[in-house]
């Protein structure tokens, strides 16, 4: 009997799912989001934020300030100059920076470049360890092991005599090889300041796997290969036992798991939950299906038995060559070139039930058999041909195994647990998990279907097979939509069917892969939700406005360009035009006016009067009409500019006021752009009321 048993604390750590929590957060209150890097070390949780809109991008210049895009810096963490970046491009951004990070942060900052030396423990790649280094005051040094903190004090001991020399390792270090380095540093240099910066959960989650690992007989280590941490779990298992370094339950390979009798799983802190159970779950129902295989098909077990028996001492002499001279509804007569009738049952024909016997043979037929018994009294001989099949199929099927081939076979049944397919005349067993893409699909749609599936798993001495359609289903997937993304191209019409929406736009059913239409792309007009545009279910024309093979994103456009409201400005509405215009919008700096379907430009709070106006809801409502004068157009933003004050007669031109300011010279200072980690909210929400369509409005 198998068991399997999950390392303790396997999961998010703490700054993993703060991270993630922020991201949800935002995301809950209708923000766009994108993330400066993959939010964590694992591609099935990018993928899933992803598939709500969440973009990935390499450098703040990237983010959409135009549309209230907010910039979410991951818990690993980012360099001082990034953040002074973000400041001066007036982004708006929440820092999910973990907190032990932070504390790392602190310390190096802390540091005279004239008196100090710094020592990081960590990988120079990883981006914690860079963002470490970009808050360092002082000269830093970057070791990954016990030897090249060998090799760099060897280097440079005169220098660091003269220092004040201090040491922290990257949260995710493994905790052994830090002791090491610790103990060589105290010997070496007296008064260091060491501090133990490894993440609490990571020494626990480290020691969790070693024990466990110490009492499997197969580990299997579940997380991305980006994922320092997770490596160095299977650094640790691996010394133990046979390991496994996975990503998802779809990496797992039953052969390699088979024989253990304890199977431990322990999992990286980037490492979700649900694909831990998933993990969790195959395995125990690999093991349970092929242990109830038996159970489910023990009407078989003489068959197999007989088979076994029969093909132990076969000789020429066993088996015959013989010619279909007749066939019955319920068995084929042969002449084997013998004294006696040959006659074949029909369930000694095929292994699929329910078969016919003209479907299998016709008159004429030459076939190799085995001679089940011979009844001279009688004078007839009980001939097989499906256990001559089944020894030479069972040959394909392991060459099969061996080379990866894709098969073709029939459903015959529905078992506890999973289906039998027939191929090449022998019954292979496919586990429930692995029989369809998808978990919601029922199994008993597929019996009597033709299927291709590969055989993961043969057991040669019970001559029984382990199937999976899954991972044929999976491939065939993978091309179609490889095929798709060849076909496109940017501005191409496409026809698909609304799946779901969001509140920042609607998922497109293209066939192969979904594509999103943002909320901007909708309509022309202001739409604060995409149902009020579309429904569910409904079958729509959209246009590609960008895509990304390597991310598999395709970003859509519903709205007619050639209804573009921008062209009829650009064409009727030059700079100094004067257009009746609605409030639809205010805030501290100014108001909101829309003048053409889907068009609003900005009246800045210095432009509605020529007298000094603190706040613009002291002189316009929104529902008002007035007559304003476009002042500048940024047709690459799509920003507009309008005026009032303009309009004005000369007679009320700007006086200073008793305080000797000039309206004219009055600019509002703009909002802080700044996220606090603590209220995501209060600070990003610079105009509520437009929140909901900034690429159409105007910038101050």
């Amino acid at each position: 009997m198998n068991n399997v048993e999950v390392a303790p604390g396997s999961g998010f750590c703490f700054g993993v799912s703060r991270a993630i929590s922020a991201v949800e957060e935002l995301l809950g209150e209708g923000k766009l989001i994108c993330t400066l890097g993959p939010i964590i070390h694992n591609a099935y949780m990018v993928e899933k934020l992803a598939q709500k809109g969440v973009r990935v991008v390499a450098c703040p210049e990237e983010v959409w300030p135009e549309n209230d895009e907010v910039l979410v810096i991951r818990s690993h963490g980012v360099t001082r100059d990034i953040i002074e970046n973000i400041k001066n491009l007036n982004i708006k951004y929440f820092d999910a920076t973990c907190p032990f990070v932070k504390k790392i942060h602190n310390i190096v900052s802390d540091t005279s470049k004239n008196a100090d030396v710094i020592l990081i423990a960590g990988n120079k790649n990883h981006p914690e360890v860079i963002g470490i280094a970009g808050h360092c005051n002082a000269d830093f040094y970057i070791f990954s092991g016990y030897d090249e903190l060998l090799d760099i004090i060897k280097k440079n001991r005169e220098a660091f005599a003269r220092a004040n020399v201090l040491a922290i390792a990257q949260t995710t270090f493994s905790v052994s090889i830090w002791q090491r380095c610790v103990d060589f540093l105290r010997s070496e240099f007296e008064g260091i300041k060491i501090f133990n910066t490894i993440c609490g959960a990571t020494s626990s989650r480290q020691s969790e796997a070693y024990k466990l690992s110490k009492k499997a007989d197969a580990m299997l280590v579940v997380g991305g290969r980006d994922s320092s941490n997770t490596a160095k779990l299977f650094d640790i298992c691996q010394k133990n036992c046979k390991s496994f370094f996975i990503e998802t339950a779809e990496d797992l390979q039953f052969n390699d798991i088979k024989n253990a009798k304890l199977i431990g799983i322990t999992a990286g802190a980037s490492t979700p939950v649900d694909i831990i159970e998933e993990v969790k779950q195959r395995v125990e129902d690999f093991l349970k299906n092929t242990d109830d295989i038996g159970q489910n098909e023990k009407e078989e077990a003489n068959f197999e038995q007989m088979l076994e028996e029969s093909l132990k001492s076969l000789t020429t002499d066993d088996t015959v060559v013989g010619t279909v001279v007749g066939i019955a509804p319920n068995e084929v007569y042969v002449d084997v070139g013998r004294k006696q009738a040959g006659f074949i049952p029909a369930d000694e024909l095929s292994n699929e039930p329910n078969v016919k016997p003209g479907d299998v043979v016709k008159i004429g037929d030459e076939l190799n058999l085995l001679i089940m018994r011979t009844n001279d009294q009688d004078g007839t001989i009980m001939l097989s041909k499906k256990r001559i099949d089944a020894l030479e199929g069972f040959k394909d099927i392991i060459a099969a195994k061996e080379n990866g081939t894709v098969l073709s076979g029939n459903v015959t049944k529905v078992i506890n647990g999973g289906i039998i397919v027939v191929t090449n005349g022998i019954k292979v067993f496919v586990p429930a998990s692995l029989a369809t893409d998808s978990r919601s699909k029922s199994l008993e749609d597929l019996k009597g279907k033709e299927v291709k599936l590969r055989i993961i798993d043969v057991n040669e001495r019970r001559r029984r097979a382990v199937g999976s359609i899954r991972s044929v289903l999976i491939d065939a997937k993978k091309a179609d939509v490889e095929n798709f993304f060849d076909t496109l191209e940017v501005g191409k019409t496409l026809r698909g069917k609304v799946k779901s929406f969001t509140n920042y736009g609607a998922f497109i059913d293209l066939g192969p892969i979904d594509g999103m239409v943002h909320v901007s792309e909708l309509s022309w007009n202001r739409v604060k939700h995409p149902s009020d545009v579309l429904n569910l279910g409904d079958e729509v024309e959209v246009w590609v406005k960008s895509f990304d093979k390597d991310s598999g994103k395709i970003s859509l456009a519903y709205k007619d360009n050639g209804e573009n409201p921008w062209e009829t400005l650009k064409n009727d509405y030059p700079v100094g035009s004067v257009v009746d215009a609605k409030i639809v919008g205010l805030t501290d700096y100014g108001a909101f006016a829309n003048f053409l379907p889907g068009i609003d430009g900005l009246i800045h709070v210095s432009q509605i009067s020529n007298r000094r106006v603190d706040k613009p809801c002291d002189v316009l409502s929104i529902g008002d009409v007035v007559k304003a004068a476009i002042i500048d157009i940024d047709f690459d933003r799509h920003r507009i500019s309008l005026s009032i004050k303009s309009l004005l007669e000369d007679k009320d031109e700007a006086e200073p006021d008793e305080k000797g300011i000039n309206p004219a010279d009055d600019v509002q200072p703009e909002a802080d752009n700044y996220v606090d980690a603590e209220d995501p909210v209060a600070s990003s929400e610079v105009n509520s009321e437009k929140s909901e369509d900034t690429d159409s409005s105007a910038d101050e």
